[in-house]
């Protein structure tokens, strides 16, 4: 991928991100503005952070590139500004969601490719980019982080990985790749939303006696 679509992919994921993380702060806690783009920026830049320190990218992009915390501050601030009425806005939340989830999931895995590592790890630390953020903010604000029980979560983030991971092993990566991958992600999370679909879990114990 070339640098400057990297960029752009990132910084559009780090928007909708900061946006839905702030969302979320407002909705669920009761915050005044650092709180709300606090966590609107470890939304948003949460998961970036993690897979740079693991692949060795340091210091990571966002404190290395003044425009990361620029657009996850802006983010924030929008979220913090829009009127109180938040209960009407779930669906957006959760699209604005699905979207941060499937560019950082392509773009993690693009950047872990870069940095030489294998198939393998860049799908997981692709997942990883787009989960990370999210599960730091669910912790802060004490709820169970949604990649752990919300359905289709993970999966979906490591599908858009898997695509970008494949299409780059085929010398087919580009614009039009990580667009297929990102909405690959973006269909499978939205399935999981509208139709209230989980990934598999554990059979339920029988009671005793």
């Amino acid at each position: 991928m070339s640098p400057t679509l990297q960029l752009v992919l990132d910084l559009v994921g780090t928007f909708v991100f900061a946006l839905n993380g702030a969302l979320t702060a407002v909705r669920t806690a009761r915050l005044d503005i650092v709180g709300v783009v606090t966590l609107g920026m470890i939304t948003a830049l949460g998961g970036g952070i993690l897979r740079d320190l693991v692949i060795g990218a340091v210091p990571p992009a966002t404190f290395d590139d003044w425009r990361y915390l620029a657009v996850a501050t802006a983010g924030g601030l929008i979220a913090f500004a829009l009127p109180r009425g938040l209960d009407r806005l779930n669906l957006p939340i959760n699209l604005l969601d699905a979207a941060g989830l499937s560019l950082f999931a392509v773009t993690g895995a693009s950047k872990a490719l870069d940095f030489g590592l294998g198939a393998g790890q860049a799908i997981i630390l692709g997942a990883v980019t787009g989960v990370g953020g999210g599960t730091v903010r669910d912790v802060l604000i004490g709820r169970i982080p949604a990649v752990l029980h919300s359905g289709l979560y993970a999966i979906p983030a490591l599908i858009g990985a898997a695509v970008t991971v494949a299409a780059s092993r085929l010398d087919m990566y580009g614009l039009a790749a990580a667009a297929v991958a990102a909405t690959a992600c973006f269909a499978v999370r939205l399935l999981g939303i509208v139709f209230a679909l989980d990934a598999p879990r554990p059979p339920q114990s029988r009671p005793s006696g």
